[in-house]
């Protein structure tokens, strides 16, 4: 695991065709952005795997590919936020 800025925030936007899992069939919608509680690189793929945590609380490694940044905020210690509370 690599050490993230405190309080990078992404927003799910599915690479068509991309790796799986596809995050908004999982629990992830594309209103919200989630904080990243880490992130994981295996050394065979230059796929970087964020790990966040859904709209079912549950916790998944989610491919860079589908996701786009949105803010950092490290005075907002919120695990999701709709992403109109940040523009």
């Amino acid at each position: 695991m690599l050490t993230l800025e405190t309080g990078l925030y992404l927003r799910v936007q599915e690479l068509e065709g991309g790796p799986l899992p596809f995050p908004l069939r999982n629990g992830f919608n594309a209103g919200t952005a989630y904080r990243a509680l880490g992130v994981f690189n295996a050394s065979e793929s230059s796929d970087a795997f964020f790990i966040l945590s859904n709209d079912r609380d549950e916790v998944w490694f989610i491919c860079n590919r589908h996701l786009r940044t949105v803010t950092i905020d490290a005075q907002n210690k919120a695990l999701k936020a709709p992403l109109s509370s940040f523009k």
